[in-house]
């Protein structure tokens, strides 16, 4: 994957969101390795923000940029799949997919939070998810 980027310095008044210093444009050219026969494919994405071109250079608009999707895919989506297997789920329609995801972040969100007030001992979500209730973990988050 290739990026290049584009950081536009704005007000709040032209833009019409308050606090909004900069926009940056993000272009992906995206290239599937499962196809390399297949042209790369192009995407725009667009991100603002409320820090100032002095206090935050495009360059680093653009590192933060990666720096927080690297975190998301490496954290959440990573505890997701290795506990749930959610790359091989094979739920196709969009609402239920959302659903699905909802309920295994609330379930990791359930683990951590057990886990931060000792509540559980199991040493990892599966083995915390083969042993827990529904019922009894509600009980513990409503505490």
């Amino acid at each position: 994957m290739r990026r290049r980027s584009k950081a536009v310095s704005v007000s709040s008044e032209e833009i019409g969101l308050c606090g909004c210093w900069q926009i940056l444009a993000v272009e992906r050219l995206v290239i599937d390795a499962s196809h390399p026969a297949a042209p790369p494919s192009c995407e725009i994405a667009y991100y603002v923000t409320s820090r100032t071109r002095e206090e935050m250079a495009p360059h680093e608009l653009l590192d933060a940029t990666i720096g927080h999707w690297e975190c998301i895919e490496n954290g959440t989506h990573y505890v997701r799949d290795v506990s749930f297997g959610e790359d091989a789920c094979q739920i196709r329609k969009p609402t239920a997919a959302r659903n699905m995801v909802t309920l295994r972040n609330f379930a990791i969100g359930l683990h951590c939070l057990q886990k931060r007030r000792g509540i559980t001992q199991a040493p990892s979500l599966p083995s915390w998810r083969r042993s827990m209730k529904a019922s009894e973990a509600l009980r513990h988050v409503l505490q």
